[in-house]
């Protein structure tokens, strides 16, 4: 058995499967689980966004590379599900041993954050990545032993809500006094003020309720 497992996260430039394309043309931030690749080459998809379902919905229902596309609203979250006929950059690092958990689309550029095992497998991932377009490695680092969850879940916060921390945290947010506001880092991230705010306290409960519990 190899014991040593890997977080790897990859930022990924010029995809045009249509989850990036429609990102881009509508300014959305989408998060999504892992596709699903059918035996015969469609993908299915499950994804959501906070912002600009509407906008969202009608890029993709205009796409005829997806079918079937269902929408469902809960709390501040819509929700979809569809067919994909058109693979994603993802596939080519599945195949070569990269198991992913998150994949963040925002405005046409990709996250994606997963693990793989061995440093063979990481080779192997590595190489499949220089040879897909847009690919870069952003960090590895080591999968501790007591992190037995989902490698982005570490934390159980939800991929949108650790982007908002992080930005938050890097431009000085959380300093006293605050080197920006709420709605620079708004801007930042592409969203309004309110759904950043929402984002960073939906976040911030989840950390403290961990740390504090």
């Amino acid at each position: 058995m190899i014991d040593e497992c890997l977080v790897v996260e990859f930022s990924v430039t010029g995809d045009d499967c249509p989850l990036a394309d429609a990102s881009r043309a509508t300014g959305t931030t989408i998060d999504s689980r892992p596709p699903q690749l059918r035996h015969d080459d469609y993908a299915l998809l499950r994804f959501s966004t906070d912002d600009g379902a509407d906008d969202l919905a009608a890029v993709l229902d205009a796409d005829d590379r997806i079918r079937y596309l269902h929408a469902s609203r809960t709390d501040s979250k819509t929700n979809f599900r569809c067919l994909s006929k058109h693979p994603c950059a993802v596939h080519e690092l599945t195949d070569a041993g990269f198991m992913a958990e998150t994949l963040q689309y925002r405005e046409g550029t990709e996250r994606y954050t997963g693990a793989v095992v061995g440093h063979d497998v990481l080779q192997g991932v590595l190489a499949a990545a220089a040879e897909t377009v847009g690919v870069s490695l952003e960090r590895v680092f080591p999968l501790g032993e007591e992190d037995d969850e989902a490698v982005a879940q570490r934390w159980d916060v939800t991929p949108a809500q650790e982007v908002a921390l992080r930005t938050a945290l890097e431009m000085g947010y959380f300093e006293v006094p605050r080197r920006t506001t709420a709605e620079e880092v708004a801007d930042e991230l592409g969203i309004s003020k309110s759904a950043f705010l929402e984002r960073l306290h939906r976040g911030q409960a989840t950390l403290f309720a961990q740390v504090f519990a």
